[in-house]
């Protein structure tokens, strides 16, 4: 089996949290602050691309019933700018109850509240991350880039 580097990138309005690995290990990598639209996808680009990533996962913030509101919408969105920006394939994951999973690791592990608040967003992509390998991707779904879509 081989395994492949997955960038995994919990998207937020103020704060986008990173994490990366391979098979069963993910780790945070960083939590960089929204700014524009442009920097973001330049960094997650460049952090993709020095952690060698051959995915990128943007977790989808799914209701408690499944459904998709207006914070899926905009990481939709947000996914279908960055897939358009890079050559790596970018795919949408469920991130539901990461954040919640995050914060409860953090505090068992006696992080401290100031290091729980800066460091929350790349540990959640880490559990993001970690579930994605739990179910080796199935479920993902692929984004396809718009200037892609229109020409298929």
């Amino acid at each position: 089996m081989t395994y492949e580097v997955v960038l995994a990138v919990d998207y937020g309005k103020r704060r986008v949290g990173v994490a990366a690995g391979v098979g069963m290990a993910p780790r945070p990598v960083a939590v960089l602050p929204h700014g524009s639209l442009e920097s973001l996808i330049a960094r997650l680009v460049e952090l993709a691309r020095a952690e060698q990533a051959a995915k990128i996962i943007v977790g989808l913030p799914l209701n408690t019933d499944g459904s998709e509101g207006e914070q899926a919408a905009q990481c939709r969105a947000f996914a279908e700018v960055l897939a358009a920006q890079t050559d790596i394939p970018v795919y949408l994951w469920d991130e539901r109850y990461t954040s919640k999973d995050a914060q409860q690791q953090m505090i068992a592990a006696g992080t401290t509240q100031k290091a729980r608040r800066e460091k929350l967003d790349a540990v959640a992509a880490a559990v993001m991350l970690e579930h994605y390998f739990e179910h080796q991707g199935v479920g993902a779904e692929r984004v396809i880039p718009k200037s892609i879509e229109s020409e298929q």
